[in-house]
């Protein structure tokens, strides 16, 4: 059975997020879907001095009335990669996590879509996770579609047998639709996760580049196990 997750694009989102990639068999990056301003697509959290500290990468032509595709990264990056070195020059895996966030932030396509799809990509790479990602603006559907409705079309264009949502979009999709399609809905539940840091107290919530700094790719994918499919 096919197993599909449909998201937008994150840059460097959380654990919780890499679970549902990592627990499919496919992943649709929903690139085509407005942009919302004031989410979490182009910031997150890191850790400094044992505290949160909010990233946001610059953009340039981001609106609710533009699609995620239609808006471009205005980042140089130098900024972006001298903080983390700064932040994180203690962290056991700085070198190896600071070579792959190089690569990305020096990747030349900077619609906000592609660049995030390649983000992804190689994180991906970087903790040996096979999961396909393909594009949503690259499939045959209906475009006025919309919400689950769009969702179902997208699965069952890809033949997903099994769909599975972050537990945020439990009052979005119902489980008897999907089933009416033949589709097996199911919401992942992070589990409680913990992982030493360099404070005394560890600080959950954070970006990805947070989990990657002090852990193995090994231990990671361990983390990344650590869920519930209700």
């Amino acid at each position: 059975m096919k197993k599909l997750a449909i998201m937008q694009p994150y840059l460097f989102p959380y654990l919780g997020y890499f679970q549902v990639m990592k627990a499919v068999d496919q992943y649709v990056v929903y690139d085509d879907v407005q942009f919302i301003k004031g989410g979490w697509i182009n910031r997150n959290n890191v850790l400094m001095q044992g505290e949160k500290k909010l990233f946001s990468i610059r953009l340039l032509g981001a609106s609710p009335n533009r699609l995620i595709n239609e808006v471009e990264v205005d980042e140089d990056f130098d900024k972006f990669l001298q903080t983390m070195r700064s932040y994180y020059a203690r962290a056991p895996y700085r070198d190896e996590v600071g070579a792959m966030l190089a690569r990305i932030c020096e990747y030349p396509d900077k619609n906000l879509a592609t660049f995030t799809q390649h983000s992804l990509e190689e994180i991906l790479g970087y903790l040996s996770i096979g999961t396909d990602l393909v594009m949503s603006s690259g499939l045959q559907k209906d475009t006025d579609l919309k919400g689950q409705d769009k969702v179902l079309a997208i699965c069952e264009e890809l033949g997903a047998g099994q769909y599975i949502n972050a537990i945020g979009g439990q009052e979005l999709y119902s489980r008897d639709d999907f089933a009416a399609h033949g589709i097996d809905l199911k919401f992942l539940q992070t589990n409680p996760v913990e992982y030493r840091q360099l404070g005394n107290e560890f600080v959950s919530g954070l970006s990805i580049i947070d989990v990657m700094m002090f852990n193995s790719p090994e231990a990671v994918n361990t983390m990344l196990d650590q869920y519930e499919l209700i």
